[in-house]
C-alpha cells in the first residue's frame, strides 16, 4: 500500500523545520503579505498544537519534539 502525502503536509514540515532546533526561546513571526501556503500552514501547526502562535510564535512542548524528530529525518535524507 502505497501512502500518499498531501502539498499542504510538506509545507507545514518546510515551515516546522525553520524553527530554531534546541530553543524554545526563539520563534517565527509570519506576516500577512506573506505567502498563502506559509500563512496556512502556520495556522495548521497552531491548530495542531505544535506552535504558540497562528502567526508563528514559539513551538510548543510538542513543537519542539516533532520539529526534533522532523530534523533527525532531514539530516538523515541528506
Amino acid at each position: 500500500m502505497v501512502k500518499i502525502y498531501s502539498d499542504t503536509l510538506f509545507e507545514e514540515m518546510k515551515l516546522l523545520a525553520k524553527f530554531p532546533e534546541k530553543s524554545q526561546l526563539e520563534g517565527i513571526k509570519i506576516h500577512n503579505d506573506a505567502n498563502p501556503a506559509i500563512i496556512a500552514s502556520a495556522k495548521a501547526l497552531f491548530d495542531k498544537g505544535l506552535i504558540s502562535q497562528p502567526d508563528g510564535g514559539y513551538l510548543t512542548d510538542s513543537g519542539l519534539e516533532t520539529a526534533d524528530h522532523l530534523h533527525h529525518v532531514l539530516v538523515t535524507l541528506s
